[in-house]
């Protein structure tokens, strides 16, 4: 089996690269040694790798009513962390192979709210878990035409999706994030970087 290498850089040296689990993700053990702060050599060192790759969320904004569009659906590592298992999020996915962020944000979005973008204001890409992870996510807020309190369903049976959509005020969203309602971080740093830009969203997209 061909182990996925890691990125060159001049202050790290990869000695050796273990597939020991791969299902859906891989998990890597990786051998290797850096250079500190001061210029020594740190290492070597184990660690495992989870290699997730590249993700993209989408805030869906509606600049007319104000309103932003919100899922929730169940999340087993949730429930393994002793929370709630049923979050509430933004749309979000990963990557399929070559796909641009903005063609994941709009696939992404039809899939799990039914609704299509017609606009994309990046936010940012952020690192997830740096911890045990590669996985990043590119962050978006997205235009949308969105009914609202019109609650629907979406996501793929294929993959066990069982999402509620549902509209509600701007406002009221940033208030969620304010008293703790909102759990998933990705959603909680969508809202609060669309809190403060969106007075410049509703001038360009209105």
């Amino acid at each position: 089996m061909v182990e996925e290498a890691l990125p060159a850089h001049p202050r790290v040296t990869v000695h050796a690269i273990e597939t020991i689990w791969r299902g859906h993700n891989a998990l890597q053990r990786v051998s290797f040694s850096f250079l500190g702060h001061r210029g020594e050599t740190r290492g070597p060192a184990n660690w495992e790798l989870l290699r997730r790759g590249r993700a993209v969320a989408v805030i869906p904004y509606d600049p007319v009513r104000d309103t932003v569009v919100l899922i929730e659906q169940f999340r087993l590592p949730a429930l393994a962390a002793g929370l709630a298992p049923w979050l509430v999020e933004v749309a979000a996915g990963l990557a399929d192979g070559a796909e641009t962020d903005e063609e994941v944000a709009i696939r992404e979005t039809r899939e799990e709210t039914g609704l299509e973008l017609t606009a994309l204001a990046p936010a940012g890409r952020f690192i997830l878990s740096p911890g045990i992870s590669d996985e990043t996510i590119a962050v978006f807020a997205g235009r949308v035409d969105a009914a609202s309190g019109d609650d629907r369903h979406g996501g793929l049976a294929e993959e066990h999706e069982d999402i509620r959509v549902f509209t509600l005020p701007a406002t009221e969203a940033f208030a969620m994030v304010a008293d703790g309602r909102i759990l998933n971080i990705t959603t909680a740093l969508a809202l609060l970087w669309l809190q403060a830009n969106r007075d410049r969203l509703r001038r360009d997209w209105t």
